[in-house]
């Protein structure tokens, strides 16, 4: 029941139920010093009532044995630490961690119909609050319950009365708390959106705050992240507000409980059928009993509101990933795309497109904006899956192979380079984690940054910033093409590479591109055609479709939507210069 509410592995199952026993062992240890107490207040009044010396060997042996009940108290109390705590701060680790892998492992449609602010809350919010859940809530309301059902058993054993008057006002308690579950899941939910509202609102206030500066909208721009704090602010008090009105009234029921002890104990001492000692045990029992029961209606409502994350962190364990084999070993790297079908976001992108990308050999792929071509790239790469027809390589259906799988055997170098706020060195590392300083520098050679690394302060342990903020384009670009120099992957694919570039690093980047391709199956996305003039073959694509392929000079003596594509492009170079 554990593993499938609250989304635990065996392991952290386990260390749920040795939690619960430990925090229902340790509250219950915490009876023993008022059972003493209650010892040593009858062992006062008795002489008195009988005139009788009082029985200072049996108060000595009640100090020990009090004194003897906190040892065992702290004992009990450190092992409940450990396995409640501990095992609770692992469990939470490990799911960011399942997350995480999970999130890796799904195709980018998901990533299209989820915002990156929502995924960051799976990851840190959702699973704070499964920690949370596990350390402080649901062992602690479970234990609670335990120990006081225990209580109350024994009591009955005393004088089943008492112990009824004790609990009589606890299902009126629980009722309340539960007819505010419905409000509380409702105004749950509306207080988690709003934090989601203010996470995407926060992040593009950041990511945009040179455009926010530079062009001096700051007070119109933060109007809608201050809107949407506000909103948070009030969903938090409408949430809190509620739900403490319920937990404030059903605590207040249950302690009018003590009041009902008092009068039924008194009731039953008038008419002789309860003893006055017995009855000073049922209220000093009932002033300790209460205290687990509170804890028990204060931490109802907190769970309810729990489990609204954890049923969005069930659906993201929901999704589908894309998987396949990790068996298969490719002796020819040439690429066959046969009648190839894919719609994104009901808008048809690739319609049955064939092709074949020879091994070894160079691969343009040009058209208008927006024909297909960066699809089409993804498409062979597997982060999307095609919805009719069939990629292969070597023979081999890509939609049958594990990505990762498929990944060993190519680099990518895309325009938009992510770096890691981290060295130089590790940063090319990426390309293969295993790779040693010197196959990485000599990989940074061969992608023409040498003398980038020269001039950096610290050379190679140089931190380049968040996402290489402290490089320009161009040399992030170097740095994107020294990893997949490193990986030396057999399939190559490029994506606008050389693009928005000035003429220095153009020639560095193309120089670093010669190296890179070299005895490959490369596949490259250019807008500026004189770049791949020399390429073996040269696909146009318009609207999703092939309309043209062929060499360069075939193409050009075809006449057709690459010569005026390439026309178009001398004569913006003719103006521009």
């Amino acid at each position: 029941m554990f593993k499938r509410l609250l989304m635990l592995s065996d392991a952290g199952s386990k260390n749920l139920r040795q939690a619960i026993i430990a925090c229902t062992i340790s509250n219950l240890t915490l009876m023993l010093p008022f059972i003493i107490l209650l010892q040593v207040i009858v062992s006062l009044i008795t002489p008195l009532t009988n005139h009788l010396a009082v029985n200072k060997s049996y108060l000595w042996l009640m100090v020990g044995l009090g004194i003897l009940s906190s040892l065992l108290f702290l004992l009990c109390y450190q092992r409940e630490y450990k396995k409640t705590y501990a095992s609770a701060f692992g469990q939470a680790a490990n799911t960011r961690i399942e997350v995480a892998e999970k999130i890796r492992k799904l195709p980018l449609s998901f990533f299209n119909r989820k915002d990156l602010s929502e995924l960051t809350t799976n990851i840190m919010g959702d699973c704070a609050t499964i920690e949370n859940m596990l350390s402080h809530v649901v062992p602690q309301l479970i234990g609670y319950s335990c120990s006081s059902v225990i209580t109350c058993v024994l009591l009955a054993f005393y004088d089943w009365r008492m112990a009824s008057a004790i609990f009589c006002t606890l299902p009126i308690a629980f009722l309340i708390v539960i007819i505010g579950k419905g409000f509380e899941k409702k105004l749950g939910e509306k207080q988690l959106q709003s934090k989601l509202a203010v996470s995407n609102e926060v992040q593009e206030y950041l990511d945009g705050i040179k455009i926010i500066k530079g062009f001096g909208i700051s007070g119109e721009k933060f109007k809608t992240l201050d809107r949407a704090l506000k909103n948070m602010m009030w969903a938090a008090i409408k949430f809190e507000g509620i739900s403490g009105i319920f937990v404030t009234l059903s605590t207040m029921v249950l302690k009018v409980g003590l009041g009902v002890v008092v009068l039924v104990g008194v009731k039953l001492i008038v008419i002789g059928s309860l003893d006055p000692i017995t009855f000073l045990a049922f209220i000093v029992i009932g002033s300790r009993i209460y205290s687990p029961l509170i804890s028990v209606l204060t931490l109802l409502p907190e769970l309810f509101y729990m489990l609204t994350s954890i049923e969005r962190m069930k659906s993201l364990q929901t999704e589908s990933t894309m998987e396949g084999r990790n068996d298969v070993l490719f002796k020819d790297f040439s690429i066959n795309i046969d009648h190839i079908n894919f719609s994104y976001k009901q808008k048809s992108v690739i319609n049955d497109l064939s092709c074949v990308i020879p091994s070894n050999k160079m691969t343009a792929l040009v058209g208008p904006s927006g024909s297909g071509k960066s699809t089409l790239l993804q498409l062979i790469a597997r982060f999307w899956d095609v919805d009719k027809g069939m990629i292969t390589i070597d023979g081999n259906d890509i939609k049958t192979i594990d990505p990762e799988t498929l990944m060993l055997s190519m680099s990518f170098v895309f325009q938009n380079v992510i770096l890691f706020d981290d060295t130089i060195l590790n940063n090319i590392r990426i390309g293969r984690h295993d790779a040693s300083d010197e196959e990485v520098k000599l990989a940074a050679k061969k992608a023409r940054c040498d003398e980038l690394i020269a001039r950096l302060p610290h050379g190679w342990d140089t931190l380049i910033g968040e996402n290489g903020s402290k490089l320009s384009g161009g040399e992030r670009q170097r740095i994107s093409i020294a990893r997949a120099l490193l990986k030396n992957a057999p399939i190559v694919l490029l994506d606008e590479a050389t693009a928005s570039l000035d003429p220095e690093n153009e020639v560095y980047i193309q120089q670093a591109i010669s190296e890179l391709v070299k005895d490959r199956t490369v596949i490259v996305i250019a807008h500026r055609l004189k770049t791949i003039i020399t390429a073996d073959q040269i696909i146009v694509l318009d609207k999703g479709s092939i309309v043209e392929q062929g060499s360069y000079q075939q193409l050009i003596d075809n006449n057709g939507l690459f010569t005026r594509l390439y026309s178009l492009q001398k004569q913006q170079f003719s103006i521009s210069n």
